[in-house]
């Protein structure tokens, strides 16, 4: 039996990401792979200009999720008046300007979150360098930084690190949790699956690439 690592994310808000258009952040119902990756990575205390740690932690990473209370869909629509000198805050070190008068038209922004939602992670690392489980819960239960769940509001509500299962693969893992709910885990063998667009390229910055999932309730 293979040893799995249990993460309980819940929180009165929370977002997961997903393909964003234009001024719209979707969530979806589950993490993907780059949030997960960045959530231990926040809890060891890695900054996100290492993104030959970050690239080699997601290379490793096998998960699989479980929805064991359906959250709300909230949508946060933002509006901001910008001027010709007005700067905006980011994560590449320096602050981001922009030329030109005051806008007329206020700044849009829309962004949707899962208010009361409950999700559970089991996950496991393949073989290579880096952490292992035991560095990962130990930062869990005690992290570098503050931890949030897909957004810097989104604060969990509940210790994050919830002990240890078996499996024999992530499916098995699940439903060793012993809760019902919908539930996505790695395409196994033959086992119909779908493409879902959840990595990221930690070296460019951006998202990019394909994973093989199946999706299904778990009794």
């Amino acid at each position: 039996m293979t040893r799995w690592l249990h993460l309980r994310l819940r929180a009165p808000l929370m977002a997961f990401g997903g393909v964003a258009i234009d001024q719209v952040g979707p969530t979806r119902d589950f993490p993907s792979a780059s949030a997960v990756t960045g959530l231990l990575a926040n809890a060891l205390g890695w900054r996100r200009e290492q993104g030959a740690l970050h690239q080699a932690l997601q290379d490793r990473l096998e998960f699989g999720a479980l929805v064991v209370r359906e959250g709300r869909l909230l949508t946060d629509s933002q509006n901001a008046k910008l001027g010709g000198k007005d700067r905006g805050w980011t994560t590449w070190g320096r602050p981001d300007e922009r030329a030109g008068a005051t806008y007329d038209s206020p700044h849009r922004r829309r962004r949707d979150y899962l208010a009361d939602h409950d999700c559970r992670v089991v996950l496991r690392l393949l073989l290579g360098e880096g952490p292992d489980l035991e560095s990962l819960a130990a930062a869990l239960d005690r992290p570098a930084r503050p931890l949030f769940i897909g957004r810097k509001p989104c604060l969990p509500s509940a210790p994050l690190f919830a002990g240890w299962v078996e499996g024999a693969d992530a499916r098995a893992a699940l439903a060793a949790l012993g809760l019902p709910g919908r539930a996505l885990w790695p395409q196994i063998d033959d086992t119909p699956g779908q493409d879902l667009a959840d990595l990221r390229n930690w070296t460019s910055g951006l998202h990019g690439g394909n994973r093989r999932v199946c999706e299904g309730v778990l009794p």
